[in-house]
Formats: C-alpha cells, sequence, structure tokens
C-alpha cells in the first residue's frame, strides 16, 4: 500500500498522540504570525495555537480524508489539500512552519532535503521552524525491523508498519545535516508515544531561517 492510500484508509480514525512543545514555540511565534502547519493531519495542532490566540493559521496535508475531518471538527484553521511537493505559496511568505511527525512518513533522505529546502524557500528572512519527530531507538523490537529492512531500502532505521505504512527513525547527525542551513535555536530530546501506543524516542527542534 502506498503512503498516501494508507493516511487515506485512517484518516476517519487515527489519532495522533505526540505532545506539541507549545510554550517552546511561543517564545519564538508572535500571535500575528502566518503558521503553516505541513503535513498537519486532521489539524489537531493547529487547533492546539487557536486556542492560544494564534489566528492565521493554514495546513496542508496530501490526505483529503485528514483534511475533510479537521474541516468538520475545528471551523478555524485553513485546511488545504496539498497536490504535489511544492507548498503552493509564494517565496518569503510564511512567518513560521510546523513539521509534525512528518520526515518520519518520507524515507528517502533526497525527499526530506527536497522537503526541507521548500519550507526554506516559503518562510520569511527569520522564519521559525519547528519539528517534532523520532529518534533511532535502542531496543530489540526497533533493532530487529531496522535491520530487516536496511537492505531494502539502504537506510538504517527505515521500517514497514504490517498495515503498510513506511516510517524512519533518525540519527540525531542526520538531523543536524538535513537542517543545516537553518539557525538552531533548540533541539531536545524526547520520549514520545506512537500513533500504535509505543514508546519511542523523539526530539523537538526549533530553527530559524
Amino acid at each position: 500500500m502506498k503512503q498516501q492510500e494508507y493516511w487515506e484508509s485512517v484518516s476517519p480514525t487515527k489519532n495522533f498522540t505526540t505532545p506539541f512543545q507549545a510554550e517552546e514555540f511561543c517564545q519564538y511565534v508572535a500571535k500575528d504570525s502566518l503558521v503553516l502547519d505541513v503535513g498537519c493531519g486532521y489539524g489537531r495542532t493547529l487547533q492546539e495555537l487557536h486556542g492560544l490566540g494564534y489566528q492565521n493559521l493554514m495546513g496542508m496535508d496530501f490526505a483529503e480524508g485528514m483534511i475533510r475531518r479537521g474541516q468538520s471538527l475545528y471551523p478555524y484553521p485553513d485546511l488545504r489539500v496539498m497536490e504535489h511537493a511544492a507548498i503552493d505559496l509564494p517565496d518569503h511568505s510564511v512567518d513560521a512552519v510546523i513539521l509534525f511527525a512528518v520526515i518520519t512518513c518520507i524515507w528517502n533522505s533526497e525527499e526530506q532535503r527536497k522537503l526541507i529546502q521548500e519550507i526554506r524557500r516559503v518562510l520569511k528572512p527569520g522564519g521559525i521552524l519547528y519539528i517534532n519527530d523520532f529518534l533511532l531507538n535502542e531496543d530489540q523490537r526497533n533493532r530487529d525491523r531496522y535491520a530487516k529492512f536496511a537492505d531494502k531500502y539502504g537506510v538504517f532505521g527505515v521500517f514497514e508498519l504490517p498495515e503498510g505504512a513506511i516510517c524512519r527513525h533518525h540519527d540525531v547527525s542526520w538531523i543536524q545535516e538535513l537542517l543545516q542551513d537553518y539557525e538552531q535555536l533548540q533541539l531536545q530530546p524526547l520520549t514520545f508515544t506512537t500513533m500504535n501506543g509505543n514508546k519511542s524516542n523523539g526530539f523537538f527542534y526549533i530553527g530559524r531561517r
């Protein structure tokens, strides 16, 4: 099953649990900022920001079902279906971008680079990039599945879920390389509960364009 097909299939029921570090985000992003959530799912992070006083909120996601669900749940954010990899916004038009458990869904390193470059294009100079995502784990269950799929994908940390999705856990050195064109403001390790109820190493990152 392709990635988009998987997310369409789970869009009515899948709930995301990874916590947004709102207090940290608010230190760097003013309430009147245009905030774009790329891979927004059903918009729960944008709804949380709305509750904190942010009004200029936009979200994009490839899964039309996720966008429809978000539109029915939350009337405030501007939620849009993302038709292609390019973000349909002008250069230097956004104050802050959120990537919430998105690069874990992009196993290919070059595709990750393209997304980060596209975000850099739409961010204003001095704009903020916030990322929550997953790091490599050392437990036997994860090490076994990393090893199982390493030859197939050519990256240690990539694995397939039984229901069809392909995910990637990252070495922190790769995250720093991926984001080398940004000024790193924060990079903090965290422990997350995944969407399937397992514990995983993770991080949040805040950088400035």
